[in-house]
């Protein structure tokens, strides 16, 4: 089982798609893990996904490496991706710091939002392979909220040199959220580094959903661009249910899920209590 790494994710450019996934636990790391894929990203979606938030901008440092830690447990082969949350890396030296931390928890690399290349730099100098991200970035929910980009000519030329800023700075990789899928076709074609598309349609050079949207298990609302390959959280929801239902009818614990003392033992037990002492 070889383990992929950021060269590796580069040289699948015009070979075959990449596929990522974005987890902040140790069972959905686990069964992507498992699956296959090829990325995870513990993404600052974990503020929405995992802490109910209604943007990602609440997410610290410290949750980040928390759920880096359980992710990097469960999946031993995917390329393991760090999300640096909102104003984590505003400075290089605040960029280089918690780059350490991330890859002290246990990240392979990376990822930051916009056109950054002094912190790109930096931190791939330092050995520490860096993903970028381009387009409805969520960090900047407070200026633009969750808005799809580069649909008039001046601001997809703007993601266009956004990327080439980013790929010249050392990125091994570029995620484009939200733009016209035109817009990332040229973007992916004028490209060395591998493009991963989310919402930015079917010439990227691979595709990111997050584990909880694509199999049904996020109760918020579902952005249009993701497929559902599941509907766990019903499923979830039916088998809670039913455990209800037999706690109340009294049919769960059974025999099966009991166990019992020995004989001799009981019967001891019982004869200390009768006896009282206790």
């Amino acid at each position: 089982m070889e383990k992929v790494t950021s060269k590796l994710i580069f040289s699948l450019k015009g070979k075959r798609k990449i596929t990522a996934i974005t987890a902040y636990d140790y069972p959905s790391a686990f069964y992507a893990d498992r699956a296959g894929v090829d990325i995870i990203l513990v993404g600052d979606s974990l503020g929405m996904i995992i802490k109910g938030e209604k943007n990602t901008l609440k997410v610290s440092v410290e949750e980040i490496e928390y759920h880096v830690k359980a992710v990097s447990k469960g999946a031993k082969r995917s390329l393991i991706i760090a999300d640096f949350p909102f104003l984590s890396y505003s400075s290089v030296e605040e960029a280089l710091r918690n780059s350490k931390k991330f890859i002290m928890a246990g990240a392979d690399a990376v990822k930051l939002e916009g056109s950054r290349p002094e912190q790109i730099r930096a931190i791939v100098k330092e050995g520490v392979p860096v993903m970028g991200h381009i387009g409805l970035t969520p960090q900047q929910y407070l200026k633009i909220g969750f808005k799809k980009q580069g649909r008039e000519a001046s601001s997809a030329l703007r993601l266009f040199k956004e990327a080439l800023i980013i790929q010249e700075a050392g990125a091994f990789s570029i995620v484009l959220e939200s733009i016209p899928m035109e817009v990332a076709k040229e973007i992916t074609s004028r490209l060395s580094i591998p493009t991963i598309g989310i919402g930015a349609g079917t010439f990227c050079d691979g595709q990111i959903l997050v584990f909880h949207d694509l199999l049904g298990m996020y109760p918020g609302i579902t952005p249009s661009f993701v497929r559902r390959y599941g509907e766990l959280g019903k499923l979830m929801e039916k088998g809670v249910r039913n455990y209800i239902e037999d706690v109340i009818s009294g049919s769960f614990p059974g025999e099966e899920e009991s166990f019992r003392m020995k004989d001799e033992e009981f019967q001891e037990f019982l004869g200390e209590v009768k006896n009282g002492n206790f």
